[in-house]
């Protein structure tokens, strides 16, 4: 049986919370493709730690490609000078000589460091021995990168977990504006909340397009629900300016769209199952959109039942194929191959 996924964003919170309580766990092993909860995680650390007064002599942060796991251990087995405890912190650890020899030293760490591993858009071997000794003697976190769909979802999650509600179609729209890199999103943010009024705590679709620079007439976000409707001036209209914009990646633009018919071909197909399906069926078919879009996919599955939304699957395939160069698919320009591929995505 597999083991259940850990909730990173939940996990990390509860490590920050501990951290800024003065609660240290002897190993930090934080890693994983997504950097974000990893580098969170460590400047936390660096910051609670060891008071500042302590830190010439009982602080060091270093590089794994500096290094060797012979002077880590070394290092992390002295007691402090004159204080609580001492922090040691590898970044870049993967780097290290002898890397997967600190497991000797992290099965009985000791109790006054605190040695932190960082590891930014890399892993430990998850079969060996470090890996499953920190588990064990310590706290690891591990990071995935965040798919497309999942987006949305983190960044309402994200703005809660700052006192903050953002609108359904405002984050979908900073989603599209700024993809899956989560420290993006973050300082994205930062820059946002100073530009609104003091007090603000609601984040609208107007607020996203003023202060983050992307205008929902002529996004993704809106050539979709347009699709969904059949609305060929409409969708023809921001294909053709979404085509002609500066940052307008052609794969990013099918990427998109597939995901939006996968969406649709899976709820066409629980309907022709169930025409009442349960919130948990349908939450299941329409994975990473919020309940507040689930009327566009009612009006979506109309216009595209099953048959049609794998025909429109079969030619995003097509124009994924034709808009990375394939069969000479970069002699006709991005907004070109884009308008065609909305043509007749609305004629299937």
């Amino acid at each position: 049986m597999a083991a259940p996924k850990t909730d990173v964003g939940a996990q990390c919170r509860a490590l920050l919370e501990d951290v800024r309580r003065g609660i240290f766990k002897p190993v930090y092993l934080l890693m994983g493709d997504e950097p974000y909860y990893p580098d969170l995680v460590c400047n936390a650390i660096v910051e609670h730690c060891i008071d500042p007064s302590e830190k010439d002599f009982n602080e060091l942060i270093c590089y794994g490609a500096d290094v060797t796991a012979d002077q880590i251990v070394t290092t992390a087995r002295q007691f402090p000078m004159m204080a609580e405890r001492q922090l040691v912190v590898v970044k870049d650890a993967n780097l290290m000589k002898g890397f997967e020899e600190l497991a000797v030293y992290c099965a009985e760490p000791l109790e006054s460091t605190v040695l932190v591993l960082l590891l930014r858009g890399a892993s430990a071997d998850k079969r060996k021995s470090l890996y499953k000794t920190v588990q064990k003697t310590g706290v690891v976190v591990d990071s995935p990168l965040l798919r497309d769909y999942q987006i949305s979802g983190w960044i309402s999650s994200y703005y809660a977990s700052r006192g903050l509600v953002i609108d359904p179609e405002a984050a979908a729209l900073l989603a599209e504006s700024v993809g899956t890199d989560l420290g993006t999103i973050a300082v994205e943010t930062d820059k946002l909340l100073q530009a609104l009024p003091e007090g603000c705590q609601r984040i609208g679709i107007e607020d996203i397009e003023k202060n983050i620079g992307i205008s929902r007439r002529y996004s993704v976000f809106e050539l979709t629900k347009e699709l969904s409707a059949r609305n060929a001036p409409k969708a023809l209209k921001i294909a053709a300016r979404m085509g002609t914009a500066a940052k307008f990646s052609m794969p990013g633009a099918v990427s998109m769209l597939a995901l939006h018919f996968i969406r649709i071909l899976k709820y066409g197909a629980l309907l022709a199952r169930d025409r009442n399906p349960s919130p948990d069926a349908k939450a299941a078919a329409l994975e990473g959109v919020n309940p507040y879009f689930y009327r566009e996919y009612d009006m979506a599955v109309r216009n595209y039942p099953p048959p049609k939304a794998l025909q429109a699957i079969s030619l995003l395939c097509e124009y994924d194929y034709l808009g990375k160069g394939g069969d000479g698919g970069l002699s006709t320009p991005p907004d070109g191959l884009l308008l065609e591929l909305i043509a007749k995505l609305l004629n299937v």
